[in-house]
């Protein structure tokens, strides 16, 4: 079996393992999909290469019987833009990593036709999660919070009796300040104490202090 290659994540190559087991349970042509393939790459340095290709998808399967070589072409397409509208939805602006998962799915579909196929599972898939979670998650390890905690922070926005601080230049935390809202302004910089936290211990809620 192929390894994995250093340039596909572990879930970029969870996907490119559901993506190929899918099609071929589904007995999609491997051809096909090279064809596909091909198309994405003439394409991928453009900016809208990612939604453009899964609307190509979308093409080949409705005039599927106009330009197919066999009674099973639609078919074929049908069961790509299934998968790929399954598992390539979140790279829809990441056209490079989304010509990676499909050339490496390619591969392991050699693999997996003369494979027990039926008996390998589907990976689980977790959510991709986004810059700022994965700033907060970094800030998470190096930092420990505890209620009553006071801290540096500083003023992103005033808007009536309501406050948002900036804390470690990453988490962001609004809180009603009734009595110290009108005296603050944007960019001040001003302590703050840690009132509540959430179950993963980030920092739930803070109050401004004196």
């Amino acid at each position: 079996m192929p390894t994995q290659t250093e340039s596909l994540t572990e879930i970029e190559s969870q996907i490119a393992h559901n993506l190929a087991i899918t099609l071929v349970r589904e007995n999609t042509d491997v051809n096909e999909l090279g064809k596909v393939i091909s198309y994405l790459r003439s394409i991928v340095n453009q900016p809208d290469a990612g939604t453009r290709f899964l609307q190509y998808l979308k093409t080949l399967v409705n005039h599927g019987r106009q330009i197919g070589h066999s009674g099973r072409t639609t078919d074929y397409y049908r069961n790509i833009d299934r998968a790929c509208s399954k598992y390539l939805q979140n790279y829809q602006n990441n056209a490079h990593s989304m010509l990676k998962i499909l050339g490496w799915a390619m591969r392991l579909m050699r693999y997996y036709k003369v494979s027990p196929v039926e008996e390998m599972a589907i990976a689980d898939i977790p959510e991709p999660i986004s810059e700022r979670q994965a700033e907060i998650a970094e800030v998470l390890k190096s930092h420990k919070f505890e209620i009553d905690q006071v801290l540096d922070a500083t003023v992103l926005s005033v808007k009536s009796n309501k406050v948002t601080y900036g804390i470690l230049e990453t988490i962001k935390l609004t809180a009603k300040e009734p009595k110290k809202a009108g005296s603050l302004s944007e960019g001040q910089v001003v302590k703050v104490k840690i009132v509540a936290l959430k179950d993963d211990g980030s920092i739930k809620g803070v109050k401004g202090i004196d």
